[in-house]
């Protein structure tokens, strides 16, 4: 049986504040659990139902396990309807951003992306496409918010998400800038070089005025039809995947 104090905490991870001050972020699901435990993060602790119990994997010693019923994991979950587990996991230390690290290779960076389903998503296609780094602005949705978390099913603990001020990292940053505008070159006759930065905008407005004078080649998906944009995580889904075809 939890404690109050134990549901107190937990649900007091639901907000950003409490788990920047707590480094701690919250994780639901056996399939994203099982992704984490495999991975070099750490789990703090694991709250289960009974009529999951015989698909638990095993755990550490150091990872407090805890039974719980239904109606306290309906207390201490984000969801609506709460999928028998929920664990705590550290957040982990960021290093600060070596572009060494970027070479030879090409990473997403986001100017002020604001849904959390949508981040979510782009993690998630920056897995799927081997991408390891998402550079994002300040003012980007949170990584850990536990929508994202969810979005995407365990993919955020093979990809590198790290928050910056944009302008002056773009200003330093000896790569080629590709960035997702209106106007541009045609992305299906583009010759993408080895390496890169690929900069997507706001929901809303788009990339960032102070921003857009950084890039080096600006890049446009065709439209077609009549709609007047593509969702943000679609566009960096084509993007990753005309990426890895040329490549």
């Amino acid at each position: 049986m939890l404690s109050k104090s134990q549901i107190s905490f937990i649900k007091s991870l639901h907000q950003k504040k409490y788990r920047k001050e707590n480094g701690i972020f919250i994780i639901e699901g056996i399939k994203s659990i099982v992704e984490f435990l495999n991975s070099d993060y750490q789990i703090h602790s694991i709250y289960h139902t009974p009529k999951i119990s015989a698909t638990l994997p095993k755990v550490s010693a150091n990872i407090n396990l805890f039974e719980v019923t239904e109606t306290e994991l309906q207390k201490i979950s984000t969801l609506q309807t709460p999928q028998s587990i929920l664990a705590l996991v550290h957040i982990p230390v960021v290093k600060e951003i070596n572009f060494q690290d970027l070479k030879n290779q090409f990473s997403l960076v986001l100017d002020d992306v604001q849904d959390p389903g949508n981040f979510g998503t782009i993690i998630r296609t920056a897995d799927w496409f081997g991408i390891k780094n998402i550079i994002c602005s300040e003012n980007t949705v949170e990584a850990y918010n536990p929508k994202t978390v969810q979005s995407t099913m365990g993919s955020l603990c093979r990809v590198n998400v790290r928050y910056t001020q944009l302008n002056e990292f773009l200003k330093t940053a000896k790569l080629p800038i590709y960035g997702a505008l209106l106007d541009g070159q045609n992305i299906y006759k583009t010759q993408w070089k080895n390496e890169g930065l690929i900069l997507l905008g706001n929901e809303g407005h788009g990339i960032s005025k102070e921003l857009i004078e950084k890039i080096s080649f600006p890049i446009t998906i065709p439209r077609i039809g009549a709609a007047e944009s593509l969702n943000v995580a679609v566009s960096a889904a084509i993007f990753c995947s005309e990426i890895s075809r040329n490549r």
